[in-house]
């Protein structure tokens, strides 16, 4: 474990080493609250985002939680892999099972958007998982086509910027689908994904051989079946999905209060995919539900 010095975000930066295929690699998370807190919470980031993005809910519940959201590789401050095709979901549920081992605890509650939602479904489902409680942003147990095409479209594809303006324009315009943010929250979204280069360019976190498995995945015809791993869930689960999703169709997200967990389905006006928990309204119903526990 590194040292526990603040992050400019208020967090500790700490890591782990974690192994995928025949090598070790570096899982860097970031820590609020207090370090001996029994309540522990994993928040699980989206695919080309970073721990970082969980910094506002983070700070609202750090006074009762001790909060710690990682980067899973090949993003932000975690190693990248030498094999691209470790670049999915296996690779990142056995990264959480070493991190919460790191972490002296046997119960975590979960929050995860888009991938960090499929992350916490898969483990959620295993025979003496150590989810107590999961709240999962825009992702369930059908993963609709267009929606995978559509970032498979801009996945890797342009992760350098000639400024930071440019950065900020290319990127929120990628984003539009998250919905209303002000300014500041906008801004803050972008920069936790941009790394400047020191010539006054800038570029992505994330290793853009990311989008090597996620394009291959894309050969199976159809839209991703997940039924069988939600059907196994039984942790008390929220569901928040985007009312402009292209990724959870609301049919599915309908099914999910009556399958597996029995999902509370909470739809937010004017989201599409996926919601950030970034805007107050968002962090408080997150907050409220992981305090019923």
């Amino acid at each position: 474990m590194t040292g526990s010095a603040l992050d400019d975000d208020g967090s500790r930066m700490r890591h782990v080493e974690c192994i995928a295929g025949s090598a070790m690699h570096r899982l860097a998370y970031r820590e609020w609250g207090d370090a001996d807190n029994p309540r522990v919470v994993i928040c699980a980031h989206a695919l080309t985002r970073t721990g970082r993005d969980f910094g506002p809910l983070a700070r609202a519940l750090a006074p009762r939680w001790r909060v710690v959201a990682p980067d899973m590789p090949g993003r932000g401050e975690s190693d990248r892999l030498r094999d691209p095709m470790l670049y999915q979901i296996p690779t990142y549920v056995v990264d959480a099972v070493t991190l919460i081992a790191r972490l002296d605890v046997e119960r975590v509650a979960w929050v995860g958007i888009s991938l960090g939602a499929l992350m916490g479904m898969v483990l959620a489902a295993l025979e003496r998982t150590p989810i107590t409680r999961m709240a999962v942003s825009d992702a369930g147990p059908v993963l609709a086509r267009a929606a995978l095409e559509r970032i498979a479209g801009y996945l890797g594809v342009t992760t350098s910027f000639p400024s930071r303006e440019a950065a900020h324009a290319a990127i929120r315009a990628i984003s539009e689908p998250f919905g209303p943010h002000s300014d500041a929250e906008w801004d803050f979204l972008v920069d936790n994904v941009i790394v400047p280069r020191g010539d006054g360019t800038f570029t992505l976190h994330y290793d853009p051989a990311l989008a090597v498995p996620f394009r291959a995945s894309l050969a199976t015809p159809g839209d991703v079946d997940l039924w069988s791993t939600w059907d196994k869930i039984r942790v008390p689960t929220l569901v928040i999905r985007g009312e402009r999703s292209d990724l959870l169709p609301a049919q599915v997200a309908e099914q999910m209060t009556r399958r597996g967990p029995h999902a509370e389905l909470v739809t937010l006006p004017g989201v599409g995919h996926a919601p950030t928990l970034v805007p107050a309204a968002q962090i408080d119903l997150v907050r409220a539900f992981l305090e019923r526990d």
